[in-house]
């Protein structure tokens, strides 16, 4: 008797203990994107006088604002141990289909000339529903969410290569191109929207339920709905939130070009997986914090720069990420041990 009871605290003791190692680990890897990032700004600052300058470090941040709200859709996504790389194509669709209502006919429009403002919400309701119909696809249908969401990477490209007739659409209203051209307190309004949004996405995750819900489910299905979580309603909204951002970064990436490409948002989703997975993201669910997926943002984000700066060719820089992901597997692959959760 006196045995058992002696080794009774012990064994309690040891979850706690090891959920504490696990969130040092966590921070760790999370961390271990500033090393790489204060390398590439030394790198930056050798390769080019022009590169501290302030106003090619506002360049970085509002080239990556996009590619910012991307992640942060899919940071919700993959903490719940799913995917979707339709988002990429939602990021050409939406705004494409609401600038084709908008315009005139003689420009490429459809003549409708509908007002910007309704053109706006338009844009966030085509992200919600394909977000509802990938969710409920997979939540429902219990279809794979890779391959249904590869299925609507494909079929969104098409219909937006279809509306446009591969062609670009220009002649924006400035209603329609204010979150993406204007400039509050000197600072481009976009870069001020997306740390907004980071920052309600990090609360939303820390104290709230749905938050919590995401990690729950990442972490054990079964046992979150055995705690009484919604499930399948959790994981429809993850999907409806991450394309209605991805909508929305479309509506901000059109107001900075001044038009809509058929092209546009092309190969985003393989940067905002890179993004996610540096930031310490785990692709299996569970695990992962949104400062991180920050920290990946920015990572990519100066690491292009650099690499235009330094006149490296677009594909190599592809290559580039392509390695940047392994490392960050690598990493993350130590932070992933069992009893480290």
């Amino acid at each position: 008797m006196t045995n058992t009871t002696a080794t009774a605290p012990s064994s309690r003791s040891a979850v706690p203990k090891n959920r504490a190692l696990g969130a040092v680990v966590q921070n760790v890897r999370e961390l271990s994107v500033l090393p790489g990032l204060a390398i590439v700004i030394v790198v930056g600052a050798l390769v080019s006088p022009a590169f501290l300058s302030a106003a090619n470090l506002t360049l970085i941040l509002r080239q990556s604002a996009e590619l910012g709200i991307v992640v942060i859709g899919l940071t919700f996504i993959l903490l719940t141990g799913k995917l979707d790389i339709s988002l990429e194509s939602t990021v050409g669709l939406a705004p494409m289909v609401a600038a084709w209502l908008v315009i005139p006919a003689a420009v490429g429009g459809l003549g409708t000339e509908i007002d910007p403002l309704l053109a706006i919400l338009i844009t966030l309701v085509i992200g919600a529903g394909i977000g509802l119909f990938n969710g409920f696809m997979v939540v429902k249908v219990k279809l794979d969410p890779f391959i249904v969401t590869l299925a609507m990477l494909i079929l969104l490209r098409g219909i937006t290569l279809g509306i446009s007739q591969g062609k670009t659409l220009a002649g924006l209203p400035d209603a329609f191109r204010y979150i993406g051209s204007a400039r509050w307190a000197g600072i481009p309004a976009a870069i001020w929207v997306t740390a907004i949004l980071f920052v309600i996405a990090g609360l939303v995750l820390r104290y709230t339920s749905w938050g919590r819900a995401l990690y729950a489910i990442g972490g054990n299905a079964d046992a979150a709905k055995a705690a009484g979580i919604r499930v399948d309603f959790v994981l429809i909204t993850a999907f409806v939130a991450a394309s209605t951002l991805a909508a929305f970064a479309g509506l901000m990436l059109a107001g900075r070009l001044a038009s809509v490409t058929s092209g546009m948002g092309e190969n985003m989703i393989f940067s905002a997986l890179a993004a996610a997975v540096i930031g310490g993201v785990q692709l299996t669910g569970g695990q992962g914090r949104i400062i991180g997926a920050l920290m990946g943002v920015l990572l990519l984000g100066t690491l292009t720069n650099v690499l235009t700066l330094a006149g490296v060719p677009t594909f190599w820089i592809n290559a580039v990420y392509g390695a940047v992901i392994l490392i960050a597997l690598l990493v993350g692959r130590f932070g992933s041990k069992p009893g480290l959760r």
